[in-house]
């Protein structure tokens, strides 16, 4: 099926097979492909060819939305991402949604689900008031470890302000019975959203933006798998942070 998004991004820019092509280093022939036939190109490719463009490359190539079916390496393994831009929000939501005993987050911001999903406190309200325990763990804007995290990503100084706006945007929560809100001065080597025995792991990686890293969804199926390791990791962070009071 040919690309009608890809080809009315090529004509609005004015550009052609061969300009693309020559633009991202393929062939002018592969252009040719992902318009007429619907091709979709290596990611990287897709990237710079989106970038150029001026385009979401996932809306002009959906399929790279697309989580990768786990190889069976490990039974908890149900889907990894490359990035968490693959992720729709939606999945997270729906997993919290789903969840009944415990809902877990371990973050330095995280503000795109407030801002994909606004009604989000409203559905950890909800969570809370039908049993759910529900921790919340956001970095603290005036750790060390969260500016050299701004400096590693190359956000600079803007990750103490999104950890600032993400505290702001739980502060409602605090004191909501069933609810708790902390700041953790901690390294953040994975962000975890946790409901239950499902849970989206966020690796971080070294010059890399959070939303460029990879994702892996793991479902507990036992004692001592990954699932647990990175379920005694929150636990362990969540004992050094620091309880949000009220006011």
């Amino acid at each position: 099926m040919p690309n009608e998004r890809l080809r009315a991004a090529l004509a609005a820019g004015g550009w052609t097979y061969a300009t693309l092509a020559d633009k991202v280093e393929v062939d002018p022939k592969s252009v040719e492909r992902w318009v007429n036939l619907g091709r979709t190109p290596r990611r990287a490719t897709a990237v710079a060819a989106a970038e150029t463009l001026g385009e979401d490359v996932h809306a002009l190539w959906p399929a790279l939305r697309q989580a990768r079916p786990a190889r069976a390496v490990s039974p908890e393994l149900v889907a990894l991402y490359d990035q968490r831009a693959d992720l729709p929000v939606s999945a997270i939501v729906e997993m919290l949604k789903q969840a009944r005993e415990q809902v877990d987050l371990l973050v330095y911001a995280a503000v795109f689900l407030h801002e994909a999903y606004p009604s989000l406190n409203e559905l950890l309200r909800e969570r809370a008031a039908e049993g759910c325990a529900v921790r919340i763990a956001v970095g603290d804007p005036d750790s060390e470890n969260v500016r050299q995290r701004g400096e590693e990503e190359r956000f600079g100084h803007g990750i103490e302000s999104r950890c600032r706006l993400a505290l702001m945007h739980y502060r409602p929560l605090v004191g909501v019975p069933g609810v708790e809100v902390r700041t953790h001065a901690t390294t953040l080597y994975n962000s975890i959203y946790r409901a239950d025995d499902e849970a989206l792991i966020n690796a971080h990686v070294w010059g890399v933006n959070a939303y460029g890293a990879p994702v892996w969804h793991l479902r507990r199926s036992g004692k001592g798998g990954m699932f647990d390791t990175y379920a005694a990791s929150f636990d362990a962070v969540w004992e050094t942070a620091t309880p949000v009071r009220e006011g």
